[in-house]
């Protein structure tokens, strides 16, 4: 109750015209959380001041974002961490007040669409031909080509209300939709463009024989309404491209490594449009990311 006290009094005193008492106040309530906000909102609606309006905007923007990056390392401590979790937390930085159950929602009503057209009789890659005709044609989503730069492609709630995005973050969502449907899809840190693949070392077997090099059955590009191709497809472009012929290409990665993709060129887009703040932010997140992949 004492702590409630002192940081009641201190969120009053950033009233005061005096700069050198705000400083003070403003390290002590830097030291608190989240869990200050909802405080620090009131007096914003109480205060008729627009110096103090600001100073409020600013300290909540700051323990937002130490939030966001205290949900990062905790999501990316996790041995399997969500999928969908990283993606909304990485939505948060820019929506902190993210309507989780309106996500959800929209989430579960495409799955919902996918797995009425599903039935156990079907190949992998005729789930996989239903999963993008719901996704694509019906849903309608697409590449935001007109707008490819633009920060707001990467963020879930974006996506899920405009129905385009930037490719890495469309492809997060189509992997969200066919793991709740049980389709085992997952990431492939394809150059330049992000590409999935369909996971299955049973059928792989049975196909290959026990002498194949991987589980996958095929990739899936969902930056061309999730167009099917197969391994050799991905060499000649390599060739082409003058990339050498390494095995991360073909291969799944992490979920972490997923949502680092996503970090990175979010990072990219905020650059590119001149938005260097939140650009250095967007870094903060990208080092906590890094610095526990390899754990």
């Amino acid at each position: 109750m004492r702590q409630n006290r002192k940081t009641e009094a201190l969120i009053h005193l950033l009233e005061d015209p005096d700069m050198s008492v705000y400083k003070m106040v403003e390290k002590e309530l830097l030291k608190e959380d989240a869990r200050i906000i909802p405080a620090l909102e009131e007096m914003w609606e109480l205060s008729l001041d627009e110096i103090c309006q600001q100073r409020i905007e600013n300290l909540i923007q700051y323990l937002q974002f130490k939030e966001t990056k205290r949900e990062m390392a905790e999501w990316i401590g996790l041995k399997n961490p969500d999928l969908v979790e990283g993606f909304s937390i990485t939505n948060r930085y820019q929506y902190p007040d993210l309507n989780a159950t309106s996500i959800e929602i929209k989430i579960e009503q495409i799955r919902k669409d996918v797995w009425l057209e599903l039935n156990n009789s079907l190949t992998s890659l005729e789930k996989i031909t239903v999963l993008n005709h719901i996704f694509f044609d019906v849903h309608g989503f697409s590449v935001n080509h007109a707008n490819l730069s633009s920060p707001q492609n990467f963020f879930l709630n974006q996506v899920l209300e405009t129905k385009k995005g930037h490719p890495v973050a469309l492809a997060m969502l189509y992997t969200v939709v066919a793991r709740r449907l049980d389709l085992p899809v997952y990431f492939i840190n394809f150059p330049k463009n992000p590409l999935l693949g369909y996971f299955d070392r049973h059928i792989a077997i049975k196909a290959h024989g026990f002498k194949i090099n991987s589980d996958i059955l095929f990739y899936i590009n969902p930056s061309n309404k999730g167009s099917i191709t197969g391994r050799k497809e991905l060499e000649y472009y390599l060739k082409k491209m003058k990339y050498k012929q390494e095995r991360k290409y073909f291969e799944r990665c992490s979920d972490k490594v997923f949502v680092l993709k996503l970090i990175s060129s979010l990072q990219a887009a905020f650059d590119s449009m001149g938005y260097k703040e939140k650009a250095d932010e967007i870094m903060e997140l990208k080092k906590i990311v890094t610095s526990n992949l390899g754990k």
